[in-house]
């Protein structure tokens, strides 16, 4: 029996994130991957579309992808991250077919934490201190002209959820939903983008 395109996209992709998820999260006490599907159940529970769910739980695939694609962010405390990561992970999912919707939002998640120390005074505090150190590198707070170019964006509204959502997904020992919930959302996701 032949395997379709999108189970074979969506079978790479979710290998993927398990072959690399056990790794460390920038200096966040849980992986890569518990903080993916932390992201993917604050969305799911938020009532999103299945769109903005699957940009949630692959927001930061850009940090999964091999070491050559991009450079990291180095301090003194070690690695913050990826440099890009957030461009990378939106063009490699455009390539395996997922929707405009999906890549904007996944290549927005920094640039709406940018908006974020611009707008709200009390959202920089309540940063964890790596996201704190890789704003440095990712341009930091946007200037007036950058906040209300952000603001005019019809995904505005989405981008600063996921926003948050990745800023709060990172709760030692908490139960969410296991990657697989999330394999008949994909699967659907891409045999609606190739049809």
């Amino acid at each position: 029996m032949a395997i379709d395109a999108p189970q074979a996209t969506v079978n790479h992709l979710f290998t993927l994130l398990i072959s690399q998820g056990d790794a460390g999260y920038i200096g966040e006490k849980v992986s890569q991957l518990e903080h993916c599907l932390q992201a993917a159940h604050l969305a799911q529970s938020a009532g999103s579309d299945d769109e903005t769910t699957l940009a949630a739980l692959l927001h930061d695939i850009g940090q999964f992808l091999p070491e050559d694609k991009a450079e990291a962010m180095m301090t003194e405390q070690g690695s913050v991250g990826r440099q890009g990561h957030e461009r990378l992970g939106a063009d490699y999912l455009a390539k395996l077919g997922f929707s405009r919707k999906v890549c904007e939002l996944v290549g927005a998640h920094v640039v709406a934490k940018r908006y974020l120390t611009a707008t709200d005074n009390s959202y920089y505090d309540d940063l964890s201190d790596a996201s704190k150190m890789s704003l440095r590198f990712q341009g930091g707070p946007f200037t007036s002209a950058e906040v209300t170019e952000f603001e005019r964006d019809p995904l505005f509204p989405a981008k600063v959820a996921l926003r948050r959502w990745d800023d709060h997904a990172k709760s030692v020992g908490l139960a969410v939903p296991g990657l697989d919930t999330y394999h008949p959302m994909a699967l659907r996701h891409l045999h609606l983008q190739s049809s």
